[in-house]
């Protein structure tokens, strides 16, 4: 297993990081503890999880995937020593009432409540990299494309927010801050704000990376290089359909059901739009035509990234874990790299 150092930090994480949004959902105890047992084992230190989880998110499993680690946690006592461990606090509502009485804003205090909450629920003392979900202000995200100013609104600005998380680090209750699904205006204004009051500066940004969806290329992957932050890169499988299981366009590999496919409210996804899973198609024909599986041409594009400091990927079983494992680190020609691009140059960015 690599390794590497998150921004400016001692953060020392592994290229892989387990993302763990079915654990509660797709997978119960017993399975949690299985499989995060395996990833230590194979070498994965990084385990990634949120508040909000497990995902689809439901007010019935609200918090879930944090009590299922914290237990693994409780039950193995010396694992806390060998894992970075990161959660993230829920940004503003989304419709889900069940968070902060679906409020329309994440306030300083709202930041302290979540993080004590989160290590109560993970039984642990210090979470090593505490992250915003999402932006506190009107921002195109999780498929939106244009910025509308008409939907300005006043909420808690970023220097309150640093100034929250600067009592947690303070505290001892944080080690290290991030962001994710964050834009480059904010990764520089958290960075501006942060140098210029003497407050924590964030260390790393999880946003959306895959062949479906290379929004990080246009701007921000320059705003974290030149700021010296680093990218965490989720859904890099596109929700299970760069693994060609959704070939048919829509219909599931039966011996195989993903998200997409059992899930209703996954259907209207990013992820599951016509656009995303043609293109997906072909990235997966791609694969095979230069004689890899799709799940290998889409993660080792992924992980070969220089924006990508490690790789989250999310599974529901042992098996599963321990494929995605194998299909890291094929060595992609630059034939291969450029029919990529020019697949990417047709359909840009479908999943974005």
């Amino acid at each position: 297993m690599e390794f590497t150092t998150l921004g400016r930090s001692d953060l020392k994480v592994s290229r892989i990081c387990l993302g763990t949004m079915t654990f509660g959902q797709q997978v119960d105890e017993a399975g949690t503890h299985a499989i995060l047992d395996r990833a230590l084992a194979s070498g994965i230190n990084f385990i990634d999880t949120a508040e909000m989880y497990a995902v689809p998110a439901r007010a019935e499993t609200y918090n879930a995937t944090e009590k299922l680690i914290g237990s693994w946690l409780a039950k193995n006592p010396q694992a806390r020593e060998r894992i970075i461990l990161a959660t993230k606090v829920t940004g503003p509502s989304r419709g889900m009432p069940w968070i902060r009485g679906g409020g329309a804003d994440l306030s300083g205090a709202d930041i302290i409540e979540a993080c004590e909450a989160s290590l109560r629920r993970l039984q642990t003392e210090v979470v090593d990299l505490y992250q915003l979900h999402w932006p506190n202000r009107n921002v195109p995200m999780f498929g939106g494309v244009y910025f509308d100013p008409a939907k300005e609104t006043a909420t808690t600005g970023i220097h309150a927010q640093l100034e929250a998380l600067a009592q947690l680090v303070k505290a001892g209750k944080v080690r290290h801050i991030g962001l994710s699904n964050e834009t480059p205006y904010g990764v520089c204004e958290f960075i501006r704000l942060a140098e210029q009051h003497g407050l924590p500066r964030i260390v790393s940004v999880q946003n959306a990376y895959s062949l479906l969806n290379r929004i990080p290329e246009n701007g921000l992957d320059e705003a974290l290089y030149r700021h010296q932050v680093s990218m965490l890169a989720y859904s890099p499988l596109a929700f299970g359909s760069l693994t060609g299981k959704y070939d048919l366009l829509g219909l599931a590999d039966p011996l195989k059901p993903g998200r997409l496919a059992i899930f209703e409210s996954m259907k209207k996804q990013r992820w599951a739009r016509p656009d995303s899973l043609r293109a997906a198609k072909r990235y997966n024909q791609l694969a095979r035509d230069h004689g890899l599986s799709p799940i290998s041409l889409a993660l080792s594009w992924c992980a070969s990234r220089w924006q990508t400091a490690s790789t989250i990927i999310g599974v529901t079983s042992i098996a599963q874990l321990d494929e995605n494992l194998a299909a890291f680190g094929a060595k992609l020609s630059p034939e291969l790299l450029a029919e990529i691009d020019q697949i990417r140059w047709e359909i840009r960015d479908p999943a974005q």
